[in-house]
């Protein structure tokens, strides 16, 4: 089953990799927030665009409204740590044992 094994292999390094990109995005977003950046900037857009249905279901689960500053960038990127540290790792210690 090595065919297997490297197909689990490949599959764990894309998901590393994807998951670190996304994470860079939402550390780009937040730094962006304390600048006040022009949102008609396609950049801008961008960043929004992909980071804003993430953490606005974050925001949804965990109300926050009365502590006057958003955590859920934070929380986001404490749970692509977990994925990294438990999906990733479970999927490439899968990978070993099939090859």
């Amino acid at each position: 089953m090595p065919i297997l094994g490297n197909l689990l292999n490949a599959v764990a390094v894309v998901l590393n990799m994807a998951l670190t990109l996304y994470m860079w995005i939402i550390i780009v977003r937040a730094l962006l927030s304390w600048v006040n950046p022009d949102p008609y900037n396609p950049i801008v857009q961008f960043l929004y665009s992909i980071t804003e249905p993430v953490m606005l279901r974050v925001r949804q689960m965990l109300p926050m409204s009365g502590i006057g500053l958003d955590i859920s960038p934070i929380i986001v990127i404490l749970a692509i740590v977990f994925l990294q540290e438990f999906l990733v790792k479970s999927l490439a210690q899968l990978a070993l044992q099939l090859q």
